[in-house]
Protein backbone atom coordinates (compact mmCIF):
# COMPACT_ATOMS: atom_id res chain seq x y z
CA UNK A 1 0.00 0.00 0.00
CA UNK A 2 2.79 2.41 0.94
CA UNK A 3 4.59 1.62 -2.30
CA UNK A 4 1.44 2.31 -4.30
CA UNK A 5 0.90 5.64 -2.54
CA UNK A 6 4.54 6.60 -3.10
CA UNK A 7 4.24 5.74 -6.77
CA UNK A 8 1.05 7.81 -7.15
CA UNK A 9 2.67 10.73 -5.33
CA UNK A 10 5.74 10.55 -7.53
CA UNK A 11 3.60 10.52 -10.67
CA UNK A 12 1.64 13.47 -9.39
CA UNK A 13 4.79 15.50 -8.73
CA UNK A 14 6.13 14.61 -12.16
CA UNK A 15 2.88 15.68 -13.80
CA UNK A 16 2.88 18.97 -11.89
CA UNK A 17 6.50 19.64 -12.83
CA UNK A 18 5.73 18.98 -16.47
CA UNK A 19 3.14 21.78 -16.62
CA UNK A 20 5.14 24.32 -14.63
CA UNK A 21 6.82 27.08 -16.63
CA UNK A 22 10.60 26.73 -17.05
CA UNK A 23 11.30 29.51 -14.53
CA UNK A 24 9.36 27.67 -11.82
CA UNK A 25 11.30 24.42 -12.17
CA UNK A 26 14.39 23.75 -10.06
CA UNK A 27 17.62 25.10 -11.60
CA UNK A 28 19.25 21.67 -11.46
CA UNK A 29 16.43 20.09 -13.45
CA UNK A 30 16.36 22.90 -15.99
CA UNK A 31 20.11 23.06 -16.52
CA UNK A 32 21.07 19.39 -16.39
CA UNK A 33 23.23 18.73 -19.50
CA UNK A 34 22.53 15.72 -21.68
CA UNK A 35 26.04 14.29 -21.96
CA UNK A 36 26.73 11.69 -24.63
CA UNK A 37 29.17 8.90 -23.78
CA UNK A 38 30.38 8.41 -27.35
CA UNK A 39 31.01 12.14 -27.76
CA UNK A 40 32.91 12.24 -24.46
CA UNK A 41 35.11 9.31 -25.47
CA UNK A 42 35.87 10.80 -28.89
CA UNK A 43 36.73 14.20 -27.43
CA UNK A 44 39.04 12.69 -24.84
CA UNK A 45 40.85 10.83 -27.63
CA UNK A 46 40.95 13.96 -29.82
CA UNK A 47 42.40 16.02 -26.98
CA UNK A 48 45.23 13.53 -26.49
CA UNK A 49 45.87 13.45 -30.26
CA UNK A 50 46.20 17.24 -30.42
CA UNK A 51 48.49 17.31 -27.38
CA UNK A 52 50.67 14.69 -29.09
CA UNK A 53 50.98 17.05 -32.05
CA UNK A 54 53.02 19.37 -29.86
CA UNK A 55 54.81 16.87 -27.64
CA UNK A 56 56.45 15.09 -29.35
CA UNK A 57 55.13 15.99 -32.84
CA UNK A 58 56.25 19.61 -33.25
CA UNK A 59 59.30 18.97 -31.10
CA UNK A 60 60.57 16.25 -33.44
CA UNK A 61 59.49 18.04 -36.62
CA UNK A 62 61.30 21.23 -35.66
CA UNK A 63 64.29 19.68 -33.89
CA UNK A 64 65.31 17.57 -36.86
CA UNK A 65 65.44 20.65 -39.09
CA UNK A 66 67.74 22.59 -36.76
CA UNK A 67 71.51 22.34 -36.51
CA UNK A 68 72.86 19.80 -34.04
CA UNK A 69 74.02 22.46 -31.57
CA UNK A 70 70.44 23.77 -31.22
CA UNK A 71 68.44 20.55 -31.54
CA UNK A 72 67.60 20.29 -27.82
CA UNK A 73 66.83 23.99 -27.34
CA UNK A 74 63.54 23.77 -29.24
CA UNK A 75 62.52 20.96 -26.86
CA UNK A 76 63.16 23.16 -23.84
CA UNK A 77 61.34 26.15 -25.33
CA UNK A 78 58.32 24.08 -26.38
CA UNK A 79 57.89 22.19 -23.11
CA UNK A 80 58.41 25.31 -20.99
CA UNK A 81 55.99 27.33 -23.09
CA UNK A 82 53.40 24.55 -22.88
CA UNK A 83 53.60 24.59 -19.09
CA UNK A 84 53.24 28.37 -18.90
CA UNK A 85 50.33 28.43 -21.35
CA UNK A 86 48.51 25.70 -19.41
CA UNK A 87 48.66 27.76 -16.22
CA UNK A 88 47.69 31.00 -17.97
CA UNK A 89 44.84 29.27 -19.82
CA UNK A 90 43.42 27.97 -16.55
CA UNK A 91 43.92 31.29 -14.78
CA UNK A 92 42.31 33.61 -17.33
CA UNK A 93 42.91 32.67 -20.98
CA UNK A 94 40.04 30.21 -21.30
CA UNK A 95 37.63 32.64 -19.68
CA UNK A 96 38.63 35.44 -22.05
CA UNK A 97 38.21 33.10 -25.02
CA UNK A 98 35.07 31.11 -24.25
CA UNK A 99 32.94 32.77 -21.57
CA UNK A 100 30.17 35.29 -22.18
CA UNK A 101 31.35 38.85 -22.64
CA UNK A 102 31.65 41.27 -25.54
CA UNK A 103 32.20 40.70 -29.27
CA UNK A 104 35.94 41.10 -28.66
CA UNK A 105 36.70 39.06 -25.53
CA UNK A 106 34.92 36.99 -22.92
CA UNK A 107 34.26 37.71 -19.27
CA UNK A 108 35.74 36.40 -16.03
CA UNK A 109 33.27 33.70 -15.05
CA UNK A 110 35.77 30.90 -15.63
CA UNK A 111 38.92 32.40 -14.10
CA UNK A 112 41.10 29.82 -12.34
CA UNK A 113 38.93 27.04 -13.77
CA UNK A 114 35.83 28.09 -11.84
CA UNK A 115 33.02 25.56 -12.36
CA UNK A 116 35.08 23.15 -14.48
CA UNK A 117 35.71 20.38 -11.95
CA UNK A 118 33.19 18.42 -9.89
CA UNK A 119 29.93 16.53 -10.22
CA UNK A 120 28.02 19.66 -11.16
CA UNK A 121 30.17 20.59 -14.14
CA UNK A 122 28.02 21.70 -17.04
CA UNK A 123 28.48 21.96 -20.79
CA UNK A 124 29.68 24.81 -22.99
CA UNK A 125 27.25 26.29 -25.51
CA UNK A 126 29.59 25.27 -28.36
CA UNK A 127 29.83 21.63 -27.22
CA UNK A 128 26.58 20.78 -25.39
CA UNK A 129 27.05 16.99 -25.19
CA UNK A 130 30.39 16.87 -23.35
CA UNK A 131 31.48 18.23 -19.94
CA UNK A 132 32.97 21.70 -20.17
CA UNK A 133 36.15 20.42 -18.53
CA UNK A 134 36.84 18.33 -21.65
CA UNK A 135 36.04 21.30 -23.89
CA UNK A 136 38.50 23.33 -21.80
CA UNK A 137 41.24 20.74 -22.30
CA UNK A 138 40.60 20.40 -26.03
CA UNK A 139 40.86 24.16 -26.49
CA UNK A 140 43.96 24.25 -24.29
CA UNK A 141 45.66 21.83 -26.66
CA UNK A 142 45.00 24.31 -29.49
CA UNK A 143 46.41 27.22 -27.51
CA UNK A 144 49.56 25.21 -26.81
CA UNK A 145 50.26 24.12 -30.38
CA UNK A 146 49.55 27.57 -31.82
CA UNK A 147 52.35 29.14 -29.79
CA UNK A 148 54.59 26.13 -30.41
CA UNK A 149 54.31 26.89 -34.13
CA UNK A 150 55.50 30.47 -33.52
CA UNK A 151 58.68 29.14 -31.89
CA UNK A 152 59.79 27.74 -35.24
CA UNK A 153 60.33 31.29 -36.48
CA UNK A 154 62.57 32.31 -33.56
CA UNK A 155 64.57 29.09 -33.23
CA UNK A 156 68.32 29.12 -32.61
CA UNK A 157 68.49 32.61 -31.10
CA UNK A 158 65.73 33.49 -28.60
CA UNK A 159 66.47 33.27 -24.88
CA UNK A 160 64.42 30.77 -22.88
CA UNK A 161 63.31 33.35 -20.31
CA UNK A 162 61.98 35.56 -23.10
CA UNK A 163 60.04 32.62 -24.51
CA UNK A 164 58.34 32.08 -21.15
CA UNK A 165 57.17 35.69 -20.81
CA UNK A 166 56.25 35.85 -24.51
CA UNK A 167 54.18 32.66 -24.19
CA UNK A 168 52.24 33.96 -21.19
CA UNK A 169 51.44 37.33 -22.73
CA UNK A 170 50.79 36.07 -26.26
CA UNK A 171 48.42 33.26 -25.27
CA UNK A 172 46.43 35.61 -23.01
CA UNK A 173 46.39 38.86 -25.00
CA UNK A 174 46.56 37.60 -28.58
CA UNK A 175 45.33 34.02 -28.88
CA UNK A 176 42.43 34.14 -26.40
CA UNK A 177 40.72 37.19 -27.98
CA UNK A 178 41.14 35.78 -31.50
CA UNK A 179 39.57 32.49 -30.41
CA UNK A 180 36.67 34.46 -28.93
CA UNK A 181 36.19 36.46 -32.14
CA UNK A 182 35.74 33.34 -34.26
CA UNK A 183 34.72 30.40 -32.06
CA UNK A 184 32.38 31.96 -29.52
CA UNK A 185 28.88 32.79 -30.81
CA UNK A 186 29.25 36.33 -29.43
CA UNK A 187 32.52 36.98 -31.29
CA UNK A 188 32.40 39.73 -33.88
CA UNK A 189 33.75 37.54 -36.68
CA UNK A 190 31.42 34.68 -35.70
CA UNK A 191 28.52 37.09 -35.99
CA UNK A 192 29.73 38.00 -39.49
CA UNK A 193 29.56 34.30 -40.41
CA UNK A 194 33.31 33.69 -40.62
CA UNK A 195 33.89 29.99 -41.34
CA UNK A 196 36.82 28.35 -39.55
CA UNK A 197 36.00 24.79 -38.56
CA UNK A 198 39.23 23.83 -36.80
CA UNK A 199 41.68 26.73 -36.75
CA UNK A 200 42.86 27.84 -40.19
CA UNK A 201 42.51 31.45 -39.04
CA UNK A 202 42.67 31.10 -35.27
CA UNK A 203 45.73 28.84 -35.27
CA UNK A 204 47.63 29.02 -38.54
CA UNK A 205 47.09 32.59 -39.71
CA UNK A 206 47.68 33.90 -36.18
CA UNK A 207 50.82 31.79 -35.71
CA UNK A 208 52.14 32.65 -39.16
CA UNK A 209 51.74 36.41 -38.69
CA UNK A 210 53.19 36.30 -35.19
CA UNK A 211 56.11 34.15 -36.27
CA UNK A 212 56.94 36.53 -39.11
CA UNK A 213 56.93 39.59 -36.85
CA UNK A 214 58.88 37.79 -34.13
CA UNK A 215 61.59 36.77 -36.61
CA UNK A 216 61.77 40.34 -37.89
CA UNK A 217 62.03 41.86 -34.39
CA UNK A 218 64.75 39.41 -33.29
CA UNK A 219 66.78 39.80 -36.45
CA UNK A 220 68.52 37.04 -38.44
CA UNK A 221 70.71 34.28 -37.07
CA UNK A 222 74.47 34.73 -37.27
CA UNK A 223 75.59 33.66 -40.71
CA UNK A 224 72.08 33.77 -42.22
CA UNK A 225 72.42 33.69 -46.00
CA UNK A 226 76.17 33.06 -45.77
CA UNK A 227 76.56 29.79 -43.89
CA UNK A 228 74.78 26.49 -44.59
CA UNK A 229 72.02 25.82 -42.04
CA UNK A 230 70.94 22.34 -43.05
CA UNK A 231 68.78 19.95 -41.02
CA UNK A 232 70.82 17.69 -38.76
CA UNK A 233 68.45 14.68 -38.88
CA UNK A 234 65.64 14.43 -41.41
CA UNK A 235 64.45 11.10 -40.05
CA UNK A 236 63.51 12.84 -36.80
CA UNK A 237 61.66 15.47 -38.82
CA UNK A 238 59.76 12.79 -40.75
CA UNK A 239 58.76 11.06 -37.50
CA UNK A 240 57.51 14.38 -36.18
CA UNK A 241 55.59 15.06 -39.37
CA UNK A 242 53.97 11.63 -39.11
CA UNK A 243 52.82 12.39 -35.57
CA UNK A 244 51.46 15.74 -36.74
CA UNK A 245 49.59 14.03 -39.57
CA UNK A 246 48.01 11.47 -37.24
CA UNK A 247 47.24 14.07 -34.58
CA UNK A 248 45.57 16.27 -37.18
CA UNK A 249 42.69 13.80 -37.28
CA UNK A 250 41.90 14.77 -33.70
CA UNK A 251 42.58 18.40 -34.52
CA UNK A 252 40.04 18.53 -37.36
CA UNK A 253 37.57 15.73 -36.70
CA UNK A 254 37.58 16.57 -32.99
CA UNK A 255 36.35 20.05 -33.84
CA UNK A 256 32.94 18.54 -34.58
CA UNK A 257 32.69 18.04 -30.78
CA UNK A 258 30.77 14.83 -31.36
CA UNK A 259 31.23 11.30 -32.60
CA UNK A 260 29.21 11.77 -35.78
CA UNK A 261 29.13 11.60 -39.55
CA UNK A 262 30.44 15.15 -39.68
CA UNK A 263 33.47 14.17 -37.65
CA UNK A 264 34.06 11.26 -40.03
CA UNK A 265 33.74 13.57 -43.02
CA UNK A 266 36.23 16.01 -41.52
CA UNK A 267 38.69 13.16 -40.97
CA UNK A 268 38.30 12.02 -44.58
CA UNK A 269 38.78 15.55 -45.90
CA UNK A 270 41.91 15.85 -43.77
CA UNK A 271 43.52 12.74 -45.26
CA UNK A 272 42.63 13.68 -48.83
CA UNK A 273 44.03 17.22 -48.53
CA UNK A 274 47.26 15.99 -46.94
CA UNK A 275 47.89 13.56 -49.78
CA UNK A 276 47.04 16.14 -52.45
CA UNK A 277 49.43 18.61 -50.84
CA UNK A 278 52.22 16.04 -50.67
CA UNK A 279 51.82 15.09 -54.35
CA UNK A 280 51.65 18.64 -55.69
CA UNK A 281 54.60 19.83 -53.61
CA UNK A 282 56.65 16.87 -54.82
CA UNK A 283 55.65 17.57 -58.42
CA UNK A 284 56.66 21.25 -58.13
CA UNK A 285 59.97 20.23 -56.60
CA UNK A 286 60.63 17.72 -59.35
CA UNK A 287 59.79 20.23 -62.09
CA UNK A 288 62.03 22.86 -60.50
CA UNK A 289 65.16 20.82 -59.77
CA UNK A 290 64.58 17.31 -61.06
CA UNK A 291 64.30 15.72 -57.62
CA UNK A 292 61.49 14.72 -55.28
CA UNK A 293 62.71 15.00 -51.69
CA UNK A 294 61.47 13.33 -48.52
CA UNK A 295 61.39 16.66 -46.67
CA UNK A 296 59.43 18.22 -49.52
CA UNK A 297 56.86 15.41 -49.55
CA UNK A 298 56.23 15.70 -45.83
CA UNK A 299 56.17 19.50 -45.94
CA UNK A 300 53.63 19.34 -48.75
CA UNK A 301 51.45 17.06 -46.65
CA UNK A 302 51.64 19.56 -43.79
CA UNK A 303 50.67 22.35 -46.22
CA UNK A 304 47.59 20.38 -47.26
CA UNK A 305 46.68 19.72 -43.64
CA UNK A 306 47.02 23.40 -42.76
CA UNK A 307 44.84 24.55 -45.65
CA UNK A 308 42.05 22.05 -45.08
CA UNK A 309 41.85 22.85 -41.37
CA UNK A 310 39.28 25.67 -41.68
CA UNK A 311 37.35 23.77 -44.36
CA UNK A 312 37.41 20.22 -43.03
CA UNK A 313 33.90 20.27 -41.54
CA UNK A 314 32.36 22.02 -44.54
CA UNK A 315 33.77 20.40 -47.70
CA UNK A 316 33.52 17.08 -49.49
CA UNK A 317 36.14 14.94 -51.21
CA UNK A 318 36.60 17.19 -54.25
CA UNK A 319 36.86 20.37 -52.21
CA UNK A 320 39.43 18.86 -49.88
CA UNK A 321 41.50 17.59 -52.81
CA UNK A 322 41.55 20.98 -54.55
CA UNK A 323 42.34 22.89 -51.37
CA UNK A 324 45.21 20.53 -50.53
CA UNK A 325 46.59 20.72 -54.07
CA UNK A 326 46.45 24.52 -54.20
CA UNK A 327 48.16 24.73 -50.83
CA UNK A 328 50.90 22.37 -51.96
CA UNK A 329 51.73 24.60 -54.93
CA UNK A 330 51.33 28.00 -53.25
CA UNK A 331 53.21 27.04 -50.09
CA UNK A 332 56.02 25.50 -52.14
CA UNK A 333 56.72 28.78 -53.89
CA UNK A 334 56.28 30.72 -50.65
CA UNK A 335 58.87 28.58 -48.85
CA UNK A 336 61.26 28.71 -51.80
CA UNK A 337 61.10 32.45 -52.33
CA UNK A 338 59.94 34.27 -49.20
CA UNK A 339 63.24 34.52 -47.31
CA UNK A 340 65.12 35.61 -50.41
CA UNK A 341 62.46 38.19 -51.21
CA UNK A 342 62.17 39.74 -47.75
CA UNK A 343 65.47 38.95 -46.03
CA UNK A 344 63.56 37.98 -42.88
CA UNK A 345 65.05 34.94 -41.16
CA UNK A 346 61.92 32.97 -40.32
CA UNK A 347 64.00 29.98 -39.22
CA UNK A 348 61.59 27.15 -40.09
CA UNK A 349 59.32 28.96 -42.57
CA UNK A 350 56.41 29.43 -40.17
CA UNK A 351 54.80 32.22 -42.18
CA UNK A 352 55.46 30.71 -45.61
CA UNK A 353 53.91 27.42 -44.52
CA UNK A 354 51.38 28.09 -41.76
CA UNK A 355 50.54 31.70 -42.54
CA UNK A 356 50.22 31.25 -46.30
CA UNK A 357 48.57 27.83 -45.99
CA UNK A 358 46.12 29.17 -43.44
CA UNK A 359 45.19 32.06 -45.74
CA UNK A 360 44.71 29.71 -48.71
CA UNK A 361 42.40 27.45 -46.72
CA UNK A 362 40.49 30.33 -45.13
CA UNK A 363 39.82 32.01 -48.46
CA UNK A 364 38.85 28.79 -50.25
CA UNK A 365 36.58 27.43 -47.51
CA UNK A 366 33.43 29.31 -48.66
CA UNK A 367 34.22 28.42 -52.27
CA UNK A 368 34.06 24.66 -51.70
CA UNK A 369 31.76 24.48 -48.67
CA UNK A 370 28.55 22.60 -49.32
CA UNK A 371 25.20 23.11 -47.63
CA UNK A 372 24.71 19.33 -47.65
CA UNK A 373 27.26 19.18 -44.81
CA UNK A 374 26.59 22.40 -42.89
CA UNK A 375 25.19 25.89 -43.51
CA UNK A 376 27.42 28.09 -45.65
CA UNK A 377 27.54 31.34 -43.69
CA UNK A 378 30.48 33.19 -45.26
CA UNK A 379 31.67 34.50 -48.60
CA UNK A 380 35.24 34.75 -49.83
CA UNK A 381 35.14 38.42 -48.78
CA UNK A 382 33.90 37.57 -45.27
CA UNK A 383 36.65 35.05 -44.66
CA UNK A 384 39.31 37.26 -46.23
CA UNK A 385 38.39 40.14 -43.94
CA UNK A 386 38.61 37.78 -40.97
CA UNK A 387 42.04 36.50 -42.00
CA UNK A 388 43.37 40.03 -42.53
CA UNK A 389 41.98 41.19 -39.18
CA UNK A 390 43.65 38.27 -37.39
CA UNK A 391 46.94 38.88 -39.22
CA UNK A 392 46.94 42.55 -38.29
CA UNK A 393 46.03 41.97 -34.64
CA UNK A 394 48.42 39.06 -34.12
CA UNK A 395 51.28 40.81 -35.91
CA UNK A 396 50.85 44.15 -34.15
CA UNK A 397 50.32 42.48 -30.78
CA UNK A 398 53.46 40.37 -31.20
CA UNK A 399 55.50 43.45 -32.08
CA UNK A 400 54.25 45.31 -28.97
CA UNK A 401 54.84 42.35 -26.64
CA UNK A 402 58.38 41.68 -27.84
CA UNK A 403 59.33 45.36 -27.87
CA UNK A 404 58.04 45.67 -24.30
CA UNK A 405 60.03 42.62 -23.17
CA UNK A 406 63.07 43.99 -24.99
CA UNK A 407 62.96 47.13 -22.85
CA UNK A 408 63.73 44.95 -19.83
CA UNK A 409 65.97 42.16 -21.12
CA UNK A 410 67.76 41.21 -24.31
CA UNK A 411 65.51 39.10 -26.54
CA UNK A 412 68.24 36.90 -27.94
CA UNK A 413 71.39 35.20 -26.73
CA UNK A 414 74.69 36.97 -27.25
CA UNK A 415 76.96 36.29 -30.22
CA UNK A 416 79.23 33.87 -28.37
CA UNK A 417 76.33 31.78 -27.04
CA UNK A 418 74.77 31.64 -30.48
CA UNK A 419 78.06 30.51 -31.96
CA UNK A 420 78.46 27.75 -29.37
CA UNK A 421 74.81 26.77 -29.67
CA UNK A 422 71.83 27.15 -27.36
CA UNK A 423 72.00 23.56 -26.16
CA UNK A 424 75.26 24.16 -24.30
CA UNK A 425 74.92 27.90 -23.66
CA UNK A 426 71.34 27.90 -22.34
CA UNK A 427 70.79 24.35 -21.11
CA UNK A 428 74.19 22.81 -20.40
CA UNK A 429 73.38 19.80 -22.57
CA UNK A 430 74.26 18.46 -26.00
CA UNK A 431 72.62 16.03 -28.39
CA UNK A 432 75.90 14.27 -29.12
CA UNK A 433 79.41 14.50 -27.62
CA UNK A 434 80.84 15.81 -30.91
CA UNK A 435 78.14 18.50 -31.38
Amino acid sequence: MMNARFARATLGIAALTAVLPAWAQTPAAAAAPAFNGADIAWMLISTVLVLLMTMPGIILFYSGMLRTKNALSIVAHTVAASAVITLCWAAIGYSLAFSHGSPFFGGLERVFGEGLIGKKVGAHIVAPTIPESIFFLFQLSFAIITFALVLGATAERMRLGVTLVFAALWSTLIYAPIAHWIWHPEGWLAQQGHMDFAGGTVVHVAAGASGLVAAWVLGPRRGFGKEPMVPHNLLITVLGAGLLWAGWFGFNAGSAFEASARAGGALLATQVAACAGAMLWGFCEFMRRGQWSVLGTMTGAIAGLIAVTPASGYVGFNGAMVIGAVAGVVCFFAVVGFKALTGIDDSLDVFALHGVGGIVGTVLTPVFATAAIAPVTATVLTNTIGALAVMAYAGAGTWIILRAIGLVVSLRVDAEQEKVGLDIAQHGEMLAPNA
